[in-house]
């Protein structure tokens, strides 16, 4: 095999890559590879103008006809109108009542595949989605619906949907302006395994129809039945074909090396976030690490606008799914989207970029030049431009309207809260609903701004500052995770007498959870600008008897001892103190 960094074709992918706004990364966990048998799916919407909010349609009842517009998610734009649904469910942010849940990352694939005569773009299609779906199959059934009607207007996705059973990878793109519909592959994740995708489109080959566990969109009803663990659409590799983009017998055709060949970008900036939390929970992982850097094999070199063979795909790729060591807590999944790439070589702390305070962040652009030479930063899970990320749980031991909990957060995952929403609630914390605030809104009550001030004053002197930030973090959501069966229980309790009685008991109760942890921000943001103010540490001392006022401890630590020596070793004599000659 010959390693191929960047053919013409790949380098071109490359830099569509690198260009796309988002950073979003999901994790999808099986009710059998999870501690207490829910499944479990995350989602960080990585956008730099996405601002942080949590969303809620009420459930509802229309009448035949009614129709409903469609904005789309990123920009707000008007796209049209669309036949309502007679019934639609609660929502909170991207779960419903029925512990529906769907999340989504962007990759983009193949230029010319947007519709742009399209109603429904991919956002406006998870949300109404999610308004209809009684289950992740009836979700997968509803997407496919809503694109042929409408069409699809966006790029290439990958959607994680999950309910209390299954947990199914959804990927798909367009077909191009007034060609309605879209391509697409949808497959159950085995359980007892997780799975995940981070911008770059990650079904490779799948099993194809046999009208018992395979099935195409042709038989779409047929996805109901237990046993149907992939569908797909029936012109997904017809379709491929007829554009030019793949010659080739139809069972070794890959959705993703044929509608989104995977280049440098697509390994080191997306599915080394994928490779992150795999690292973490299974061996092996290793093997895919030259992979995740960008250093992608492929049996022969792809040429320039050439139909795709099987030897012109890729061949050190990851796993779709792999089977964890250990079984998988809520808790592990919020701490596996707070990854900076610790621990290895990529470590985001530990080079010159970190600065004199061992910061991961890098700010943008991505890629940048010296001397005509191009260099990027990394794209680790945890990054400073999130608008809001979440852990959905969905548990069937439950009634729905207490099974479904949405940990749900804003800004950046590592200085985040995750806070328990029950999906059943008809009311959402001011402090983080829809309208308090927005991207060039300041509000004094917006959940998103006190925790972008917590968080950037962190990034100013990351190693001294963020411990603190990440104590309170864990003690907090280390006490609602241990309160959530005492909150189970007198729920269930109460829905066993007045369903909406435990539904108002859960909406009190997550309220009062996000106006608890906005209160708490607040006041760590104000104690820690007192502390850390002018590069110094202070710490608050008690007033002895006799005494007027007391000034507080002072500590003035300065840099590392490394961070001295490399000032020392750059500087040369610069900076020496030299002898006195007198």
């Amino acid at each position: 095999m010959r390693r191929l960094m960047l053919s013409l074709f790949m380098a071109i992918f490359f830099m569509f890559t690198v260009n796309q706004a988002l950073a979003c990364t999901n994790y999808l966990v099986t009710k059998g590879a999870s501690t207490d048998g829910s499944t479990m799916i995350t989602y960080a919407a990585d956008s730099h103008l996405l601002y942080g909010e949590l969303y809620h349609w009420p459930a509802g009842e229309w009448e035949a006809g009614t129709m409903m517009d469609v904005y789309e998610w990123d920009t707000g734009k008007w796209l049209g109108k669309i036949e309502q649904a007679s019934r639609t469910y609660n929502v909170v942010g991207n779960m419903n009542e029925n512990q529906v849940a769907i999340g989504e990352t962007t990759y983009g694939g193949r230029d010319g595949l947007r519709d742009t005569t399209a109603i429904v773009d991919y956002g406006s299609l998870i949300y109404i989605t999610l308004q209809r779906a009684t289950s992740a199959r009836d979700a997968i059934k509803i997407i496919h619906e809503l694109t042929s009607t409408y069409g699809y207007y966006s790029s290439g996705e990958s959607f994680s949907i999950s309910d209390k059973d299954e947990v199914w990878i959804l990927e798909l793109i367009g077909k191009g302006p007034g060609n309605t519909g879209m391509v697409w592959v949808a497959r159950m994740i085995p359980d007892g395994y997780v799975s995940g995708h981070a911008n770059q489109a990650r079904i490779q080959t799948f099993p194809l129809a046999d009208g018992k566990v395979s099935i195409t969109s042709d038989d779409i009803d047929k996805i109901f039945e237990k046993e149907v663990a992939t569908v797909y659409a029936a012109d997904v590799i017809s379709f491929a074909k007829q554009q030019g983009y793949y010659k080739g017998p139809d069972k070794k055709f890959s959705f993703s090396d044929v509608y989104a060949p995977v280049g440098f970008g697509g390994a080191r900036f997306c599915d080394i976030r994928v490779w992150s939390m795999f690292n973490k929970v299974t061996d092996g992982m290793d093997e895919y690490w030259e992979y995740v850097k960008g250093n992608i094999e492929h049996p022969k070199p792809a040429k320039e606008g050439e139909a795709l063979t099987p030897e012109n795909f890729a061949s050190n790729r990851m796993p779709l799914w792999v089977k964890p060591n250990e079984k998988i807590s809520v808790n592990d999944m919020m701490n596996f989207m707070r990854d900076h790439l610790e621990n290895t070589e990529l470590d985001m702390a530990a080079d010159v970029g970190a600065g004199a305070f061992e910061a991961p962040y890098r700010w943008r652009p991505l890629t940048w030049k010296v001397d005509d030479v191009t260099y990027c930063n990394e794209r680790a899970t945890a990054t400073q431009q999130t608008g809001f990320s979440f852990v959905t749980q969905s548990r069937n031991w439950l009634p729905d309207a207490i099974g479904g909990i949405i940990w749900w957060g804003v800004d950046d995952a590592s200085g985040t809260v995750y806070m328990p929403m029950y999906t059943s609630i008809t009311v959402v914390p001011h402090n983080f609903e829809r309208g308090n605030g927005g991207m060039m809104e300041w509000s004094e009550t917006s959940g998103f701004w006190i925790f972008n001030m917590v968080q950037n004053y962190a990034y100013s002197r990351y190693n001294h500052i963020h411990p603190e930030i990440e104590a309170l973090q864990q003690k907090l959501e280390q006490e609602f995770i241990a309160f959530t069966p005492a909150v189970d229980k007198a729920a269930n309790s109460l829905y066993e007498e007045n369903k909406d009685m435990a539904i108002e008991y859960l909406t009190n109760y997550s309220n009062s959870v996000g106006e608890r942890v906005f209160k708490t921000w607040k006041g760590l943001y104000v104690r820690l600008f007192m502390k850390y103010m002018d590069g110094n540490v202070k710490t608050k001392q008690e007033i002895p008897d006799g005494y007027l006022y007391v000034t507080p401890e002072l500590e003035q630590p300065g840099y590392s001892k490394g961070k001295y020596k490399q000032i020392a070793t750059s500087t040369g004599d610069k900076l020496k103190v030299g002898a006195s000659t007198h």
